[in-house]
């Protein structure tokens, strides 16, 4: 029974990935290895950041919400987009869209970040003996982090590849690419600042990546039209 329910939440948790690849264009092209480049990229980027952290942040001694810290880690997570505008604009990819280079590389981002932040959790919790729910909703946290991570490359995309979108359109552009980057800042402040719940932390981040989504495709849908 635990095994099972270890499968049932690593299924959960990395069976989205495999899915958003085989049913979408992405397998057809090949784009595999523009995934596991970004993945790379991504693992490069989790290790300055955990140096800039370890260096520059307290150890606290209770779980409050500091603003202080938390804005200092804000600040530390945009090297996040440094590290994506690296994969979307340095890394050698195949002859592919701008449409699939985008989604590979913010698949294989998501990834990464799931099997470096939740495959080990899994593997020592969801084994136990007593049946939790928290490892099923760090899943779901999972499926919203990979469209998180998708429309964060989507909006790079549009940033730095896109030379001829509507001028009207970019501080949209920008904003919304702001807010991608401190999801997590945000996510912390409902955990410490207001005293949010698991449940209703994933509920925010699943309806809030939802809209984040839709917001995305029509923003790119609008700079593929031609300019008049």
């Amino acid at each position: 029974m635990t095994l099972f329910h270890f499968f049932n939440c690593a299924i959960l948790t990395f069976g989205p990935h495999a899915v958003y690849y085989s049913a979408t264009p992405l397998s057809e092209y090949d784009t595999l290895g523009t995934s596991a480049k970004a993945a790379v990229v991504y693992l490069g980027t989790a290790l300055v950041k955990l140096v800039c952290l370890a260096t520059f942040l307290k150890v606290s001694d209770n779980d409050s919400f500091d603003p202080y810290q938390e804005l200092l880690k804000a600040v530390i997570g945009f090297i996040d987009v440094a590290g994506l505008f690296f994969a979307l604009t340095q890394l050698t990819h195949r002859n592919i869209s701008q449409n699939h280079k985008f989604q590979a590389v913010g698949l294989g981002w998501a990834f990464a970040d799931s099997v470096l932040h939740r495959l080990a959790p899994l593997w020592v919790g969801a084994r136990g003996l007593e049946f939790t729910w928290d490892y099923i909703l760090q899943g779901l946290e999972a499926n919203a982090n990979l469209v998180f991570s998708i429309s964060l490359a989507c909006m790079g995309s549009l940033m730095w590849l896109r030379k001829n979108k509507p001028k009207t359109l970019i501080p949209i552009i920008y904003s919304c690419a702001g807010i991608l980057a401190t999801m997590p800042s945000i996510t912390s402040y409902l955990r410490r600042g207001l005293g949010w719940n698991l449940p209703e932390v994933v509920s925010f981040e699943l309806f809030s990546s939802l809209a984040m989504a839709l917001i995305s495709w029509q923003l790119f849908s609008a700079c593929q039209r031609p300019s008049t």
